[in-house]
């Protein structure tokens, strides 16, 4: 298969290549800056975001296009970072539905990056891909205005499956974060430990991602999370056990906000986010339980 994927040179990107390498397709890397990059037999880089680029006219009859653009989340959330966020999801989205409309031949299938902060935070709640309500803080908005603009493919005839990400667990993205107040033996459970961490493996990313490609019954939202999600208190105990370092200094919450200003929402709140497509389709999850997760990435 032919598969294209913006996004491709980050943590998320480099570990769909590779798996997608390993079975055979042939991948096409959107980036502003080809040139940094050497082509090789299996994996090309074609310029985009510019508007000397044409990539439509150097690329074959796609299969799929996977969306992983954006800029980081973590940062201190400044109007100006807050910009970026939004406008560079938004934006690459945007030059992905016009290279849709510009190639002569449709991808079967547009996996677009998306996220569970879609539903706000709640202690209480439980969500899955039937839960209609959002939130309304920053991380929702950019979320639905980043969904929206993702299924303008569908006016194409492409399928469409929103890949809404939870905390993603592996050697890059939040756990190194996470895990250094442990390693510096300072670690402990956020304020009341009760808020939910709808955690992923990075293999289970990759391999929910490859699932879409490949099964033509997966539309619109897909949650790309553990079917076990865990609260603060209980990943910190186990994380600590994985580091084989104690848990003992609990952080107050308005310490981290201080700190963190707006972004600390993606440490101090959280919610209960459910893989139920995942689960009734059939798919086979490598990690199910945060434990097994932990100890697979630090063994």
């Amino acid at each position: 298969m032919n598969i294209a994927i913006a996004g491709g040179t980050g943590f998320v990107g480099k570990h769909v290549t590779k798996a997608l390498i390993d079975r055979g397709d042939s991948v096409y890397i959107l980036t502003r800056s080809p040139e940094k990059f050497q082509n090789n037999k299996h994996v090309s880089y074609v310029g985009w975001l510019h508007d000397e680029f044409l990539p439509e006219q150097h690329l074959p009859k796609l299969d799929a296009i996977i969306n992983l653009a954006g800029d980081s989340l973590f940062g201190y959330w400044t109007k100006t970072k807050k910009d970026r966020i939004y406008q560079s999801r938004i934006n690459a989205t945007y030059a992905i539905i016009d290279l849709i409309r510009n190639l002569p031949e449709k991808p079967e299938v547009l996996i677009n990056a998306s996220a569970i902060g879609y539903f706000g935070t709640s202690e209480a709640k439980t969500f899955t891909e039937h839960s209609e309500e959002h939130g309304n803080d920053f991380l929702a908005e950019v979320t639905e205005a980043w969904e929206q603009t993702a299924l303008q493919a569908r006016s194409c005839g492409v399928r469409t499956v929103l890949a809404r990400l939870g905390v993603v667990l592996g050697e890059e993205g939040a756990l190194p974060l996470m895990a250094m107040p442990f390693r510096l033996f300072a670690g402990g459970k956020i304020g009341s430990g009760k808020q939910w961490v709808s955690w992923i493996h990075i293999k289970d990313v990759v391999g929910l991602l490859l699932y879409a490609i490949d099964h033509h019954n997966v539309d619109r939202t897909l949650h790309l999370t553990a079917p076990s999600p865990v609260q603060n208190k209980e990943l910190s105990h186990v994380l600590a056990q994985a580091l084989k370092r104690p848990n003992w200094f609990p952080t107050p919450r308005f310490l981290i906000r201080t700190v963190l200003g707006e972004m600390s929402i993606l440490v101090v709140d959280g919610q209960k986010v459910l893989p139920e497509k995942a689960m009734e389709s059939g798919y086979h999850f490598h990690h199910t339980t945060i434990d097994q997760a932990l100890s697979e990435i630090y063994n």
